[in-house]
């Protein structure tokens, strides 16, 4: 059974390690290799777009099939570390194709090397963030998890886009196929030593089995999604992924082309911004142990939706002045995230209570999916900005029109994205209380004896029946 103690903060950070690689894979995927396989490797640019977003879109339908299976895993070892060391080797290998690819690879290459990294990808992160659920049954605890879980993943992304940045510093590395290989040599390097760091260090405790040895199964999937607290949380991470999914796409538009930064200046700008991401996470864990998660949730939905409003009266061209910004837009990044993890990490055990089954791969199967989609949906602020008469190649032929497009795609509706997703949780039914009521019902029920295990009650007994 999970363990309500606190673990140490090596521990958690060994458990958060394959964040560092796998987040330094996730950004390569979307921004650097279609580029890099139109403009270095000479393939089509239509066929390249066409077999990122098919693939992209066999990707999030892989999400619930693989959650199921993780639900109906049983090995002596764990249930998602030996998925965890199950998927890198695929990772490692798609990696090396994708990114050392030389002149004269055709769209099969491709197709077939996409399919095989995004597979392994998904089950190195699915497994990943579902063992983080075990390491802790403690409502407050969960925070801290994913805290440090989160905190990799923005190391991650900053590690893999200051590579260019050092690479102009070294000349026989410099340019954009040294770039590309560079990035793939770092997650190439880094995903087995980290992963050996977690699989040797960070334990998986034992969750109890359903009590009449059901089995989650893909039609529990959509089932989940009648579940009020699932809803809540999912509708939330779509609307919260999407905001900075579309900021981030935009960025280094407005800062260029709105608020007349060089390119150079716009990177710096990125980096104090997800500096200010790793900073912010612990001040949110602390809040979050004391006000709540849904509390603290909102709070930071809030301040994120302040800070991109206050982004359009930036000053041009002044980075001193500009930095504040940065800060105050990054200091919320962290939080929804581990935020909002850490909450159905907690629906898990609500479930469990009201089903004794354990479905949660099948619960972060539903949150990756929704990551995923909300990256999808992002894309299509380009079209919008096209239709608008923005030009990406040439700013001079870019219209009024495009630029206030831009100026409210960047600022405003991430901002209105942001305190939607407040207003979603607001009377959040999943609250400290309630759930240290689940726990204690739980242990009560684990702890019988086979033969004296109740039969699980209907939803609204278990859920509304008082503590005994």
């Amino acid at each position: 059974m999970a363990q309500a103690t606190s673990r140490s903060r090596t521990t958690l950070a060994a458990f958060a390690g394959p964040s560092l690689p796998l987040a330094a894979l996730g950004l390569p995927l979307v921004v650097y290799l279609p580029n890099h396989y139109t403009a270095t490797l000479g393939l089509d640019i239509g066929m390249v777009g066409w077999a990122f977003l098919l693939v992209r879109l066999i990707d999030i339908a892989f999400d619930p099939l693989f959650g199921a299976v993780l639900d109906r895993t049983h090995w002596r070892i764990g249930r998602f570390k030996p998925w965890l060391a199950i998927g890198a080797p695929l990772v490692l290998v798609a990696v090396y194709m994708l990114f050392m690819a030389e002149p004269g690879v055709g769209p099969a290459y491709l197709w077939f090397w996409l399919i095989t990294a995004y597979i392994g990808y998904s089950i190195c992160v699915l497994s990943h963030i579902a063992w983080g659920s075990t390491l802790s049954t403690d409502y407050n605890q969960r925070s801290r998890v994913y805290a440090f879980w989160q905190t990799g993943n923005v190391v991650g992304m900053i590690l893999v886009l200051l590579l260019p940045v050092l690479l102009n510093h070294v000349p026989a590395l410099t340019g954009r196929m040294g770039g590309v290989q560079a990035m793939g040599w770092f997650i190439i390097v880094t995903l087995p030593v980290m992963l050996a760091l977690a699989l040797r260090f960070v334990p998986e405790p034992r969750i109890a089995r359903a009590d009449h040895g059901a089995q989650a199964g893909l039609g529990d999937y959509f089932a989940l999604f009648a579940c009020p607290a699932v809803l809540r949380i999912l509708v939330a991470d779509l609307l919260l992924g999407l905001a900075p999914a579309v900021a981030g796409s935009l960025f280094f538009f407005y800062f260029e082309q709105a608020k007349g930064f060089p390119k150079g200046t716009a990177e710096a700008l990125l980096l104090v911004y997800f500096v200010a991401a790793i900073v912010g996470a612990p001040i949110w864990v602390k809040l979050s142990q004391r006000f709540g998660k849904h509390v603290v949730l909102i709070a930071s939905s809030v301040v994120y939706a302040v800070a991109q409003f206050a982004v359009v009266v930036l000053p041009q061209h002044d980075f001193w002045l500009a930095t504040p910004f940065l800060i105050f837009a990054g200091l919320p990044y962290s939080a929804a995230p581990f935020l909002l993890r850490a909450m159905l990490a907690d629906v898990g055990d609500e479930e469990r209570l009201r089903t004794g089954v354990d479905r949660t791969g099948l619960l972060y199967a539903i949150l990756t999916g929704t990551v995923k989609v909300s990256q999808a949906l992002a894309v299509a602020s380009f079209i919008v900005l096209g239709a608008m008469g923005f030009d990406s190649h040439n700013p001079a032929a870019t219209t009024q029109t495009g630029l206030l497009g831009l100026q409210v795609l960047y600022a405003a509706a991430p901002g209105l994205l942001g305190l939607l997703a407040a207003w979603v949780m607001v009377g959040y039914p999943l609250t400290e209380a309630r759930h240290a009521e689940i726990r204690a019902r739980l242990a009560e029920r684990d702890a019988a004896p086979p033969s004296q295990k109740p039969v699980p009650p209907p939803v609204a007994d278990a859920l509304n029946a008082p503590a005994e």
